[in-house]
Parts: C-alpha cells; structure tokens; sequence
C-alpha cells in the first residue's frame, strides 16, 4: 500500500499544526494512509488538547514575546515548538490501524526509533508513549481521532530550547522556574547532545522514509496536496487561531478556594498519574459534585471524555467509594480509553479538591 508523504518544509506556526489537522478532516475511509512532515519557521507554544491555557501558560510572557498559543486537537502537554524540530504526522484512515490507542504508540513509534538508532542514538520506546536514549527523554507523541481518521503526532529533536520552555510555563515562583530549566536540560536529550555532527533534515527524512517502509508494510512516495487538503488546511488555519478554540477548556475557570454559599465551595486540585497530570476544577455542594472541569496533559478517546465525564458525574455523591464506582461505570458507559489514567486516578484528582475548613 502506498504512504502519501506530504512535506510542506519550514512554515508558520498556525499552519504547522493546521497541516495534520486539514488533512485528517480529508480522510474517508478507504484512502491512501498519508504522512505530513513540516518545520515551525517561527516559535510558539502549542497546549494540549485537554489543558486550560489559564493554568499551564504564562500568558504574560507569550504576549510581551509574540508568541502564539495555540491549542491542538492531540492531547499531552504544553511545549515550546521551533523549528528545530521536525514534526511529522501518520494520518491513516481509522479502520486501517488498532482501535485500542495503547496498541498505537508501539507501531508508529518503531520506524522512528530504528530512524535515530541508525543516525547512532541508541532510542528506544518507554510506554505510555515516549521514546527514551539512554534514561533522557528525546521525544514524546501524541494520538487522536479526527473524523475517519487516525492520527499520530511527534517530532525529531534536532534541538531543543529549554530556557525558553521553561519560561513559557505558569509557575508559582522563579526560583521554581529555575529547578524546571534545570529539570528539563537534565531530563531531555536532542541529536545535537549526542551526535558529534547533526544530520542534515534531508538526511534524517530519507532514513525515516527507509525504516517505514520496513515496518508498517507502505511504501512511501512524495505526492503532492490535493485541492481539497489545501482548503482544509486552509480553513484550519482560521479555526486554530480563533481565541473561543484556544481557550475553550476554561470557561468554567474561577479562583481557587472561592465560597459561594453555605456548603458550597469552587475548589481546584491536580493529581500526576503515570499517563499525565489530571486536574480538575471542583464546584462542591453538600457534598456532591455540582459542577466539575476535568483538564490536563493526557491522552483521552474520544477527544469529548474529558467533558463527557465531567457532565456525567454531576450529582454524585463526594464519598470516596461511591464516587469510584460512579466513576468507572461512567468511564466505561462512555468507552474512555484514557492511557495511564484510570478510574483511581480521576478520584483522586477530586478528592484532593474537596475544600476543608
């Protein structure tokens, strides 16, 4: 089977994430798979699709930098993007790939670790979804479900910015956005920490091009985009710079701790399970759930979960184990497939929220 490979080169921000997203809005299933391959000409942050900007962001920062935020339709964290990454995307029509998200990582994820392992990096796949050398993280990735189609998202780190990352980020201090600089340059590695030469963007194409066609049974040939991929992408790049888009997660968003009435309470609390930081936005009352936000840097299918479940746990009761047993009927109700999160995770986020005198 052929592997449409669309490489669009270095372009802005907006139409670096509107590539995959256009092209995902095109698939039927049926189609030819494609893949996308694109380089941010300029910064910005890109935010999960699950996070509220209000409390990953430092906003102030982006602003006096020019920096766009934009928020994605793949879940994980919020991240500096420049274009010293290289980003591709396999967009497959869905009935084409696993149905289970956790089977997804370890396919795609292949091809790109054998790529740095014959540029010398001795990469290898960590679950949920990260790709590791030698104990340093050198890439994460990302999947949702766009329409008919399957994505799935990350990068070849040809280098990394870490100070500008960290300055990116809502932290409650300075002397804490110094440990997270310092956190992330030892945590992370790039092709110019351990190679002697960095491989030209060519170079690391054709070798990743050489080890897809040896694991997912396509060929990969150059095309060109289509009439109708160019006015998706086109169109994307309006919606993804809509601000109701980008800060839609925090409609809901109020200052912790905040007392409506007797017995109510606007609490917020956050919980790190293996599969990303859960953080909810709590309205208590009487002891059961009045109003719930659930955000945060996971993965989550279908990509309305979050909301979904939020929604659906309106009026239950606070207690520990019936709250449990409400949550994982309704994550099953509404078939969640939530990697690294799970029913105990969700609970726990809540817990911790419940406001105490």
């Amino acid at each position: 089977m052929r592997l449409r490979v669309l490489d669009f080169g270095f372009v802005p921000p907006y139409r670096s994430q509107a590539v995959y997203h256009g092209v995902a809005e095109t698939v039927n299933i049926g189609d030819e798979p494609v893949l996308t391959l694109v380089n941010p000409l300029d910064p910005y942050v890109c935010v999960g699709l699950h996070q509220e900007v209000a409390l990953e962001v430092d906003e102030a920062y982006c602003r006096e930098r020019n920096l766009p935020i934009i928020r994605r339709h793949v879940g994980g964290g919020a991240v500096y993007l420049d274009r010293d990454q290289m980003f591709f995307h396999f967009i497959f029509p869905r009935d084409q790939v696993p149905r289970v998200v956790t089977e997804l990582y370890p396919m795609f994820i292949e091809p790109v670790t054998r790529t740095y392992q014959a540029l010398g990096i001795n990469a290898e796949f960590r679950p949920v979804n990260d790709i590791h050398v030698n104990g340093r993280k050198i890439g994460g990735t990302g999947a949702a479900s766009i329409d008919d189609a399957t994505v799935m998202v990350g990068s070849f780190m040809f280098d990394f910015d870490v100070a500008s990352m960290a300055k990116c980020l809502r932290v409650p201090s300075e002397k804490f956005r110094d440990k997270l600089r310092q956190g992330m340059d030892d945590y992370m590695s790039t092709m110019t920490k351990e190679l002697d030469e960095l491989p030209s963007r060519d170079e690391v194409k054709r070798l990743f091009m050489d080890n897809i066609a040896a694991t997912l049974n396509v060929t990969p040939e150059e095309d060109e985009p289509s009439d109708a991929e160019l006015a998706a992408i086109n169109q994307q790049e309006q919606e993804l710079a809509e601000p109701d888009w980008t800060y839609q997660v925090g409609r809901k968003f109020v200052e912790m701790g905040v007392k409506i009435a007797a017995n109510t309470h606007l609490t917020e609390s956050a919980h790190k399970a293996p599969g990303g930081l859960v953080r909810v936005q709590l309205l208590e009352k009487d002891n059961t759930i009045a109003d719930l936000v659930i955000s945060g840097d996971f993965t989550c299918w279908p990509d309305t979960g979050p909301f979904d479940l939020a929604d659906a746990l309106k009026g239950e009761t606070l207690e520990p184990e019936s709250l449990t047993q409400a949550v994982t009927r309704h994550m099953e109700a509404l078939q969640l497939q939530i990697p690294g999160v799970g029913a105990e995770d969700i609970v726990a986020a809540i817990q911790a929220a419940i406001h105490r005198e």
